[in-house]
């Protein structure tokens, strides 16, 4: 996107003289082919018709023929339901020439396309649908890059512009289909041009997003990337027909076309190739799993041919399997989707996301672009929030958070600046000076109350605390009136403020014991700090070993059982970033910076020439003052988020002490469970109950919070126990079935058509039954039936191999819908259920069917 952007230098005239005088003098674009659109008001809203902007247009000469009004929808641009917006003037290009084109303007016509957008920011949307005047004009225009080429060139589609035709020769060489023709809709046939296009389109906005440092991942524009790889991948591979590795193959032809105006694609092309690589052959996994998932589910399906919505949204969540793709495989296989569920489950997801975004930082009372000009105008000067560093540790050892005295300057209430609020409104409350942490640098927001003078019986608690604009805004349900010029004092909540300080000195903790023990390649992607516990995400090359997370945890406990001294000191930014081995962000720091170090004064880092073993990052959280508090440390979690990107969760103190009770109880139930097994199993039934026995540990190891190390030794044990169980269960079961075969034998001399039922608890052994006799009888039509005390039928099948009259899926799936269940299988065995009260009028039906077919 080419454009250029004014706050308040200039506005309408100067920016369409400028766009009309590049166009058609610096590019020379004929004028008799540009046509612009402006707005056309809207009676509604009271917006008349910019008739300023027409009259600038017309002064450059522009004739009036070529001059459009248009609605809301086209000119009138907006960011979001609510913010900076206004109406916007766009040029329009005619390919073809030599008529009048304005009918075809804004009715996506291929040959009349707009080229380039004017936007003018007068207006701000309100939450309530209104619009505001701005206190300040501006001016955001932007102009396709693509589009502007297409016109330079001649050319009718933006894919012959030599932006494209390189990516796109490449395409052909690694695909098996013809070169690309340009075809669209019904003309093209497969959808072969189209995937042309979509691989052209993706891997640019890959390349260039990578080596911009973002990167595949689960959340934000980390997972539209994903998404946009996943769908790269699979017009690839199922529509190219291109080998894996095709899609990073065109890196480098990406980096020639562009790599002059983004020159990190040059220098990152083997990294760009190695991220598209690694992330294209996790998908492609992911989808072998998934279609083995799918399968597996449709085999066990009882309940007719509708494909349970939980799957699904297990397989798109986790695997990150496309739902589309889900639905076609299903539509091949007849079976339908159970729809209600999956977007069940979809809402509960879009619910959970919002409210972690809530948790996460968002305000019900977010201080508006009008009222944060109205405190500048009124001069309210910015909250002064050092007092929040200002605490200490006593004599006994505990923390000191001194209350802090301020005068309220200003009240926000239903998106305005107010004078007072009454008992029972939520507002938002700037002070001149606060002790509280507004949300910032990863560390959620502190809570407390304050008390009003006079009033000191009275609290209002203070239920979050944002930054708006260099002013702290506590949000506050009023419990009294409330006015500006109120004398006020603040409490924190010291319990929660002190535990966010465990656990921020904690995570710069971790991120020197990552780098101290995978090395310096370790990079933070991302944390959150809370009361309950941290969450660190960094970037390395797959899961964390046993060995290493417990290498990571004993170097955090050293440092907490040494009670380091926590070091700050404010030095001007130039000064900060020379220290050796500092730990930043990718983001903007104030100058002058904070500078938190661990163990080391902040003074001695800067004198020294060499590489000090210490934690040392720039942070405006606060800290502990002592490494001693945290008391103890425990990762709780630890997993890839994507290739490459990893997250740990971690707790402390207290919670870090349960978490280890947890696992040394969870490790015995596992040392006694393996003690068992190690003896003789008795029977079938015991074997199925140390299966489900070992099943439901397994599920208590995964969900529990204990040391990730452990979780992950205690996994490996509890998988060699299922495999020592199912071994023992498959055993008996090959035992039982071979008892039922021998008495069903004896009972069918010389049959070749075998309808019968056994005494089975399971599919399996019923299964194996009918694989034994037709083992002991290979010419035998054999069908059993295993009728449960709940009325539900087990039902198995095997027809001799190589015939061609009766097929064993047809076979039981008769016998099995007839009862209200489903079966499935292959023309030789097949297996099924369904319900039932009487058994015998299911006998009659599947030896009626097989004779039918046999002639027996």
């Amino acid at each position: 996107m080419l454009g250029n952007w004014s706050f308040g230098d200039y506005f309408k005239e100067e920016a369409c003289a400028m766009a009309w005088q590049l166009l058609t003098q610096v590019y020379g674009i004929p004028k008799d082919r540009l046509y612009i659109s402006h707005f056309g008001g809207e009676p509604t809203l009271g917006l008349s018709v910019d008739e300023e902007t027409r009259e600038i247009w017309l002064g450059l000469g522009v004739q009036p023929d070529h001059i459009l009004p248009f609605g809301l929808r086209e000119n009138f641009w907006e960011m979001g339901e609510t913010g900076p917006c206004g109406p916007c003037t766009e040029i329009h290009y005619d390919h073809r020439g030599g008529r009048n084109a304005a009918a075809l303007v804004n009715r996506d016509s291929p040959e009349v396309v707009e080229i380039w957008n004017l936007v003018f920011m007068q207006y701000n949307r309100e939450v309530d649908g209104s619009l505001r005047p701005l206190p300040a004009l501006s001016v955001d225009t932007g102009m396709g890059l693509e589009r502007l080429v297409t016109v330079l060139q001649g050319k009718r589609s933006n894919y012959d512009t030599d932006l494209f035709t390189p990516l796109l020769g490449a395409i052909h060489q690694s695909s098996r289909c013809p070169p690309y023709k340009g075809l669209t809709g019904g003309a093209d046939v497969g959808k072969v041009d189209m995937a042309y296009r979509v691989l052209a389109d993706h891997i640019r906005t890959l390349s260039v997003c990578i080596a911009d440092g973002v990167y595949p991942g689960m959340s934000g524009a980390e997972l539209v990337l994903r998404r946009i790889l996943r769908r790269a991948v699979r017009f690839s591979t199922e529509v190219l027909q291109a080998p894996p590795g095709t899609l990073a193959s065109l890196v480098p032809t990406v980096a020639h076309i562009l790599g002059d105006a983004y020159p990190e694609l040059i220098s990152g092309t083997n990294r760009i190739m190695d991220i598209i690589n690694d992330n294209e052959a996790q998908f492609l996994s992911s989808l072998q799993q998934g279609r083995r998932v799918i399968d597996r589910t449709l085999l066990k399906m009882d309940d007719g041919k509708v494909f349970p919505g939980a799957v699904a949204w297990a397989l798109h969540r986790n695997l990150g399997f496309p739902l589309d793709l889900i639905g076609l495989m299903l539509e091949e296989r007849g079976v339908s989707m159970d729809t209600e569920t999956l977007n069940k489950l979809a809402l509960e997801n879009a619910k959970l996301q919002s409210q972690a975004a809530h948790f996460e930082g968002e305000s019900n009372v977010a201080v508006d672009l009008h009222s944060l000009a109205e405190l500048h105008s009124k001069e309210v000067p910015p909250t002064d929030d050092s007092a929040k560093y200002t605490y200490s540790l006593g004599q006994d050892g505990r923390y000191e958070f001194p209350s802090c005295q301020a005068t309220v300057l200003a009240l926000y209430c239903g998106q305005a600046l107010v004078q007072e609020v009454l008992e029972g409104q939520k507002c938002g409350v700037i002070l001149d000076r606060t002790s509280f942490y507004a949300e910032q640098g990863g560390q959620t927001h502190d809570r407390g109350y304050f008390t009003r003078e006079g009033l000191q019986d009275v609290l209002f608690p203070v239920e979050a605390v944002q930054l708006a604009g260099g002013y702290v805004v506590h949000e506050v349900t009023a419990t009294e009136t409330l006015r500006t010029g109120d004398e006020i004092r603040l409490f924190v909540d010291e319990a929660q403020r002190l535990a966010c300080m465990v656990k921020h000195t904690a995570t710069h903790i971790l991120n020197f014991a990552l780098r101290w023990t995978l090395g310096d390649a370790v990079e933070q992607r991302g944390s959150h700090v809370t009361s309950d516990r941290l969450r660190f995400d960094f970037s390395v090359k797959g899961a964390l070993s046993v060995q290493q997370l417990q290498e990571i945890e004993r170097t955090i406990q050293d440092i907490v059982q040494k009670d380091e001294h926590v070091h700050v000191q404010e030095l001007p930014l130039t000064l900060a970033r020379g220290i050796q081995g500092l730990r930043t962000m990718d983001e903007v720091y104030p100058d002058p910076v904070r500078v938190v170090s661990v163990g080391v004064p902040v003074s001695d880092l800067v004198n020294s020439t060499g590489l000090l073993p210490t934690s040392v990052e720039l942070c405006c959280g606060t800290h502990l003052l002592r490494t001693g508090e945290i008391k103890d440390f425990v990762i709780v979690a630890e997993k890839q988020l994507v290739k490459g990107i990893s997250r740990i969760v971690a707790v402390t103190g207290e919670e870090a002490r349960e978490a280890r009770e947890a696992g040394l109880a969870l490790a015995q139930d596992v040392e006694s469970l393996s003690v068992r097994l190690a003896s003789v199993i008795p029977s079938l039934s015991t074997a199925h109950r140390l299966s489900k026995e070992v099943g439901q540990l397994t599920d208590a190891v995964d969900s529990t919070a204990i040391p990730q190390w452990q979780r992950r030794e205690l996994q490996a044990k509890l998988k060699a126990l299922q495999r020592t169980t199912n071994t023992a269960v498959r055993k008996l079961e090959t035992k039982e079935a071979t008892r039922k075969v021998q008495t069903l034998l004896e009972k069918h001399v010389s049959e070749t058509l075998v309808v019968d039922t056994v005494d089975a608890d399971s599919i399996s052994v019923v299964m194996k039954t009918v694989n034994q006799y037709s083992e002991r009888s290979p010419g035998a039509f054999v069908m059993l039936l295993s009728h449960q005390p709940c009325g539900k039928v087990l039902c198995a099948c095997q027809v001799p191999k190589g015939c061609t009259t009766l097929s064993a899926g047809d076979w039981a799936l008769a016998v099995c819908t007839q009862i209200g269940g489903n079966a499935g299988g292959s023309p030789t065995v097949a297996k099924g259920t369904g319900s039932t009260v009487d058994l015998k009028e299911t006998l009659e039906l599947a030896q009626r069917f097989a004779q039918s077919r046999t002639r027996h």
